[in-house]
């Protein structure tokens, strides 16, 4: 990614997998970290012959959190154009708009940014052993990263005000309880899992149906089931007279890998409106 803070490969099922990559730190959130996340994030939405993606972070850590590594200027601003040029996003393309599955392989502590980045992703496993926490209102700040949507749409608002209004950071045991992790389990086992999941993902599944089915999924909460309804409708009549309608049924009574032939950039549909 030109970024070391960054680490970016794709094997040759089309799994595209991002590391933070300043372990020195616990990967803490540098500007060069972020800007090269959204770097990332951008190619895995752009490129075709990426599937799947997942993210994670190097040593102990999945990410720290904003680097205070000069604590009393760690939230000023001043220098970078002030609050005109600020934005609470975290980083610029969050992973709910990427049109491919995203999952956060959370190998270890995820603390402020680190836990409301990840709550951006699709899928979330989180190492057991970790500690956890939007502990930013313990910081003289507030949560960030959409997080106040993410988060209530996610876990619910008794949950969500627990976690963020408390500013408590919680062990691998309580996230499970608290819903924001699709699986708890040991570290070394974490990352693994995400790879797995994301591989069968790449060759099992139509690009363009989980694509178009995630970006429903993530703004169903803001419409009604009627508008639900009609953008399912439009969206089927797209996707059902098209190549990969026909190849996945008749992949799946041949006991075969499908041979999807839509592709996201190419074939996208003009989204449904009410």
């Amino acid at each position: 990614m030109g970024d070391e803070s960054i680490l970016f490969e794709v094997d040759e099922s089309g799994v595209a997998l991002i590391t933070l990559n300043r372990p020195e730190k616990m990967n803490a959130c540098s500007g060069d970290l972020l800007k090269g996340l959204a770097t990332a994030y951008t190619r895995c939405d752009e490129d075709d012959e990426i599937r799947a993606v997942v993210v994670t972070g190097a040593g102990r850590a999945f990410c720290a959190g904003a680097d205070m590594t000069d604590a009393a200027n760690t939230f000023d601003v001043s220098g970078s154009g002030g609050f005109d040029d600020f934005s609470a996003a975290g980083c610029a393309v969050p992973a709910f708009k990427i049109r491919k599955l995203v999952i956060a392989a959370v190998n270890g502590h995820a603390i402020g940014l680190g836990l409301t980045l990840a709550m951006q992703c699709d899928i979330r496993f989180f190492a057991v052993e970790g500690k956890y926490g939007i502990v930013q209102v313990r910081r003289g700040v507030m949560g960030d990263a959409y997080s106040h949507w993410t988060m209530v749409r996610l876990v619910g608002l008794a949950k969500a005000a627990e976690i963020m209004l408390t500013g408590r950071t919680f062990q691998g045991e309580e996230i499970e309880r608290l819903g924001i992790a699709s699986r708890v389990l040991p570290a070394e086992e974490v990352l693994p899992a995400a790879l797995a999941l994301a591989r069968d993902t790449a060759i099992n599944a139509a690009p363009l149906s989980i694509a178009v089915s995630k970006k429903l999924l993530w703004e169903s909460s803001e419409l009604t089931p009627e508008q639900v309804e009609h953008r399912e409708t439009e969206l089927h009549k797209h996707i059902m007279s098209r190549p990969d309608a026909i190849e996945g049924p008749v992949a799946h009574v041949e006991r075969r890998a499908p041979d999807w032939s839509l592709r996201v950039g190419r074939d996208w549909p003009e989204w449904p409106s009410d």
